[in-house]
């Protein structure tokens, strides 16, 4: 048995970076007076998403750039002690280029590591993209990571799970429409697509789902919220709404996948050579 008390949060981070280490420390003490084994943090919450989706992003200079291996992660770390706590961040890639970046930390320091591989609108201006997508064992059991638009690609979630991922945790810093943008954030179209892409992703995969987004507004983004636990059918286990909040369910987590394939078992029934478009082969 698996049993694990697992959390998503949905909240309001910017540029300063020890700001953004008070909200992290709060959340966490939260989620610990919860008793919550594993905690998402959402996209760039540490130092703050892009200001924009547009071209003119080019002149924002971005969140801070961090090392995993630097003193910031281990402060998250520290932070995190017996918890699984999986953060987003600006990385300074060893090549000099940046990186939209999820971290998984304990107290006992990097435990994985992902590369948003998929970059929406103007994003690619000021970030490089990643290029593989791995699970990894963690005290929570084993979990595969993704970064908001990644899930977008049904093909993400699909690695991580024949990786042998039973979690899935996607942190996201998803906005609501920008353009015929909905008053009311609950009826926003591209919050719909939010929720979804949590709720198919699992679906299919047969998997726990754990998203985790930002809230609130910074520079021309209105964010979405929708933190929410997904069960591998599809179900809603806990979820904040629209606004700022800790979505937090207790699921064993062998129970729950072997319930869920026990008759039809999506990973088990693929058919991965009919799957080859046409003319694929000479192309």
């Amino acid at each position: 048995m698996n049993t694990v008390r697992m959390a998503a949060v949905a909240a309001e981070f910017g540029r300063d970076l020890e700001d953004d280490f008070t909200t992290v420390e709060r959340l966490i003490k939260e989620a610990r007076t919860e008793g919550v084994d594993l905690l998402a943090l959402p996209e760039a919450c540490l130092g703050g998403y892009l200001l924009g989706l547009d071209d003119d992003t080019a002149l924002d200079a971005g969140p801070p750039a961090l090392s995993v291996d630097g003193p910031e992660i281990r402060r998250l770390a520290a932070l995190a002690g017996e918890m699984t706590v999986i953060a987003g961040y600006c990385e300074a890639g060893e090549d000099g280029r940046r990186y939209n970046s999820a971290v998984c930390v304990t107290g006992d320091g990097v435990l994985g590591n992902h590369r948003k591989v998929h970059q929406p609108l103007s994003e690619d201006a000021s970030y490089a993209s990643g290029d593989t997508f791995r699970a990894f064992d963690t005290p929570a059991g084993r979990i595969g990571m993704m970064i908001c638009y990644d899930k977008a690609f049904p093909e993400s979630a699909r690695a991580l799970a024949l990786d042998g991922a039973g979690i899935g945790v996607c942190i996201s810093a998803w906005p609501g429409a920008r353009t015929n943008a909905a008053a009311d954030l609950a009826e926003d179209r591209w919050k719909r697509r939010f929720d979804l892409f949590d709720r198919a992703r699992a679906l299919e995969n047969q998997i726990l789902w754990i998203s985790a987004n930002q809230a609130g507004t910074f520079g021309s983004l209105r964010f979405v919220g929708s933190a929410k636990v997904v069960d591998p059918g599809g179900d809603i286990l806990a979820a904040t709404g629209v606004t700022a909040g800790l979505a937090v369910a207790h699921v064993d987590v062998d129970e729950a996948l072997a319930t869920a394939r026990r008759s039809m078992g999506h990973l088990r029934d693929r058919r991965p050579d009919a799957y080859t478009p046409a003319g694929a082969a000479s192309a």
